[in-house]
């Protein structure tokens, strides 16, 4: 993750589906253009779901990964319109 610079994080640790897809979307809209949006997830379905939203509705995925410790995973979202 080193170079990438989080503006907001959401942690979403906890929350199963479709939890911290629908709090990332609220933090996208609230954020502007060019910001990197971190979420951090405790279900793996995360790891699928977010990048496909993130595809269908055009921002950039930066990061997804799988915390060093495993029990979590690390989503960066890039706003891009």
């Amino acid at each position: 993750m080193a170079g990438v610079h989080i503006d907001k994080t959401v942690d979403a640790r906890g929350s199963y589906c479709p939890g911290p897809l629908m709090e990332l979307i609220k933090t996208v809209k609230a954020a502007s253009v060019g910001q990197v949006i971190e979420v951090l997830s405790s279900d793996q379905g995360s790891a699928k779901d977010i990048p496909e939203w993130v595809k269908k509705v055009g921002h950039e995925l930066v990061l997804n990964e799988k915390a060093q410790d495993g029990d979590y995973w690390k989503i960066a979202v890039k706003k891009v319109k």
